[in-house]
C-alpha cells in the first residue's frame, strides 16, 4: 500500500552509499525526494526538468533529495550509478539504495517516483512515471506558498 498523505516524512536509513555527501534537511522547509534508477528511460527523460525545479525552487525554502533505486541486479553497479549521477548533474544527496531500504521505508517500488513533503514533514504529494511528474512542479509551488 502506498504512503498515505499526511504521514511523517520516513529517515532516510539504508542507503549502501551516498553521492554528495548525507542530505542535512532543515526543518520548516519543502523536502522533494525523487527515486530514479540507471536502467529508467523515463528517469532520464524527466531528469533534466527534476534538476530544473531543484535549482529554480532551492531559493525559495525546496530541499532536494534524489534516491538511486534498482530495477534489476545491473542497477546496483556503484559505477554506472557514478557516472549517471556525474551525466545528469545531480549535485543533490543522492542515496544508492541497493538494499531497497529507503524504498521499503517511502511504501515505493516505482521509478521514477516523486514525493513532496511540507514545512511541517508532512507528505503532502506523491506520483510515479512521466504523466504522474508533470504534477510535480504545481505541487512544488503551492507546498512553497508560490502562486
Amino acid at each position: 500500500m502506498p504512503m498515505r498523505l499526511g504521514s511523517d516524512m520516513p529517515a532516510l536509513v539504508g542507503a549502501t552509499e551516498w553521492f554528495n555527501g548525507e542530505p542535512k534537511l532543515e526543518d520548516g522547509k519543502v523536502t522533494f525526494v525523487h527515486f530514479w534508477a540507471v536502467s529508467c528511460h523515463i528517469c532520464h527523460e524527466t531528469m533534466a526538468d527534476v534538476l530544473r525545479i531543484r535549482d529554480e525552487y532551492a531559493d525559495q525554502g525546496l530541499q532536494t533529495v534524489a534516491v538511486h533505486m534498482p530495477r534489476m541486479e545491473e542497477d546496483t553497479d556503484i559505477a554506472r550509478i557514478r557516472a549517471d549521477v556525474e551525466k545528469y548533474h545531480i549535485t543533490q544527496p543522492c542515496a544508492v539504495d541497493n538494499q531497497v531500504a529507503i524504498a521499503q521505508a517511502f511504501q515505493n517500488e516505482f521509478t521514477p517516483a516523486f514525493f513532496i513533503f511540507g514545512r511541517d514533514g508532512k507528505l503532502l504529494f506523491r506520483t510515479a512515471g512521466d504523466k504522474g511528474f508533470q504534477k510535480v512542479e504545481p505541487k512544488v509551488r503551492e507546498a512553497l506558498g508560490i502562486r
